[in-house]
């Protein structure tokens, strides 16, 4: 499971832009409660979305003719040009060199063999998330990606993640954890971009959690944003659904199955 310890390689931030973030502020504190927190100039007028007080997520407000509206997953990383050249030698792509934020860290954006766009976050003062695996904080993460293998040999490459894999009816689902922890600290899967059709794209998805996944489905309707998978209920996991922003970020809410009830590596 995701863990503010922060393992190199493992998640440490996720951020969003749209053009608007009024408007996609009101629905996200429909859904998970956060307030959005906007930031000054010092930091470009980079926000974030806070819930009592603690960060949950990150926001950015960009022209849609300069980036769609998306989520993107940050990745601790030791030292994040090192990771440039990794990714690089992976058969990567850099979408922007390394900079240093303020004293709070220094980043980079990197896209993987398949194109899919993510970033890695070398810590400075700001270690990573305080909200995660509680309502309305990041829980899990998914990689829809047309190779699965290609995927694994590239961010084991550049992260040193390690594999589980999960038997599930008609297959089974490739788990990823850090390189110096165990199958407890896993925090994603990768799942075959053909699996699903209604995924469009290979992308990094974030889960967020909630406390009851049928009703923030139908606040996601009522205040503007869209279903793209209707809930799913599984065993050993719990209820899930893939939804998006009013902007048309995508990403996914979870109800996790009672401690008792969840599923073992």
């Amino acid at each position: 499971m995701l863990s503010t310890r922060f393992a190199v390689g493992a998640p440490v931030w996720v951020d969003m832009c749209a053009p608007d973030l009024g408007t996609v502020s009101d629905f996200y504190r429909e859904l998970f409660g956060w307030e959005l927190q906007r930031g000054g100039p010092e930091v470009g007028g980079y926000s974030q979305f806070q819930l009592s007080d603690r960060t949950a997520a990150g926001a950015m407000a960009v022209p849609a003719n300069e980036a769609p509206p998306s989520w993107t997953l940050y990745f601790h990383a030791a030292d994040a040009d090192a990771s440039v050249k990794s990714v690089e030698q992976a058969g990567g792509r850099v979408l922007y060199t390394p900079v240093d934020v303020l004293d709070l860290g220094r980043m980079a954006g990197l896209a993987d063999g398949a194109g899919v766009p993510f970033s890695v976050w070398q810590q400075g003062s700001l270690k990573g998330l305080d909200v995660l695996n509680e309502p309305g904080g990041l829980v899990w993460t998914e990689l829809y990606t047309p190779d699965v293998s290609a995927a694994t040999a590239f961010y084991g490459s550049v992260f040193s993640w390690q594999t589980t894999e999960m038997a599930f009816p008609g297959g089974s689902y490739t788990m990823v954890h850090p390189a110096d922890g165990t199958p407890d600290d896993m925090f994603g899967g990768l799942v075959p971009l053909d699996s699903d059709p209604s995924e469009a794209g290979a992308y990094w998805l974030p889960y967020f959690q909630v406390e009851d996944c049928d009703d923030t489905v139908a606040k996601a309707e009522r205040t503007g944003g869209s279903v793209r998978m209707a809930t799913v209920e599984m065993a050993g996991v719990g209820r899930f659904a893939k939804l998006a922003d009013p902007a048309g970020a995508r990403f996914a809410v979870l109800q996790p199955a009672p401690p008792g009830e969840q599923m073992k590596s």
